[in-house]
């Protein structure tokens, strides 16, 4: 990218491929984007170690989508929808970067879900809808800062949404239903609190970010970020191979993601370790499974194997061992521990 073609972006955002030090952060949102049916990621951390920098990295990495022009939920023309077909047969379309929505603390269930106009509704006879924030997110990312701070029943309807892909709306025997499917990121200070562990079960992954202590990588990131600050459109282009490497990587494994394959005995086996560890529920079993199919794809494969497996376990259960809301997260010895026990010497 020359710096003349770079000065056209708006606001300049630090390179994906130029995080160091949060690997595992990184890893739970490429997967996520891999296979969006993970379920989403919950990253808990210190403050100050570049969670928002690394999720608006993510969603300006990936590919532009294409629309439905001026469609307020980005409905993707290629797919035969009833809006489509009655609209026009040429409809007109374009590309637009992956929506990347943050949703304020303060947010209103309204502001959220969207509203009806009930007057216009019961005088005009249409169904009067202002969409919200989970219409702009479709096919997007939706960004929750301070999520453990955030209302329980909101997060009950994110958690509902990313889970179903719709969004329903209703008031006043008025029903509105439109589609929702993103990829949820919450992330927050532990300091301030955990989700209950009720609502932290449903995130599909969860990555806990600890603040560099190496001296020499602390100094690194330090001296990356000033460079990106004095001036960033030069310095984006230096990672330009490696960003549009790590895209086709992503698309390739989001192309091969169906063929990839568990042989029967691991899938056993990811359930055996589930039912050691007393995981309530088989959403554990589930995303373990999906989320190893995901890695396996990254990495060009179609048949999963027990590294696969090792790589993502820690990331799909660890924050479902707890069973008092007052307990912290397991750092992942006793999935580690388990898991060897099971696969490696059962």
């Amino acid at each position: 990218m020359t710096k003349q073609s770079t000065k056209k972006l708006n606001n300049p955002i630090f390179p994906f491929t130029a995080i160091v030090g949060q690997e595992e952060m990184k890893l739970a949102l490429e997967l996520n984007v891999i296979d969006p049916k993970i379920g989403g990621v919950m990253i808990m951390g210190d403050r100050g170690t570049g969670k928002s920098t690394t999720i608006r990295a993510i969603a300006d990495l990936l590919p532009k989508i294409e629309v439905i022009k001026d469609d307020p939920f980005n409905l993707d023309p290629t797919e035969s929808n009833l809006l489509a077909r009655i609209t026009s047969k040429n409809v007109e379309t374009a590309f637009i970067k992956i929506p990347m929505i943050d949703l304020p603390l303060g947010a209103t269930e309204d502001r959220v879900c969207g509203t009806i106009d009930i007057e216009k509704a019961l005088t005009e006879g249409v169904k009067a809808f202002e969409p919200g924030l989970l219409a702009k997110a479709n096919r997007g990312i939706l960004y929750v800062d301070e999520v453990n701070l955030l209302d329980d029943h909101l997060v009950d309807v994110l958690l509902d949404s990313a889970a179903s892909g719709w969004n329903t709306v209703e008031r006043e025997g008025i029903s509105i239903k439109h589609p929702s499917q993103f990829v949820l990121v919450g992330s927050g200070n532990p300091e301030e609190g955990e989700l209950r562990p009720q609502l932290l079960d449903r995130f599909g992954l969860h990555a806990e970010i600890k603040t560099v202590k190496d001296p020499d990588l602390r100094v690194k990131i330090v001296e990356e970020r000033t460079l990106f600050d004095l001036d960033p459109y030069t310095w984006i282009g230096k990672y330009k191979k490696q960003q549009e490497s790590l895209k086709q990587k992503i698309i390739n494994a989001q192309k091969l993601l169906y063929k990839v394959r568990i042989p029967y005995h691991f899938r056993v086996k990811i359930s055996k370790v589930c039912s050691e560890l007393r995981v309530d529920g088989l959403r554990g079993d589930i995303v373990i499974n999906r989320a190893a199919k995901a890695y396996a794809s990254f990495q060009g494969k179609t048949e999963v194997t027990l590294e696969d497996i090792e790589k993502v376990i820690v990331l799909c259960i660890s924050h479902r061992l707890r069973k008092d809301p007052l307990e912290s997260v397991d750092s992942g010895y006793k999935v580690r521990k388990t898991f060897k026990k099971i696969f490696q010497n059962g």
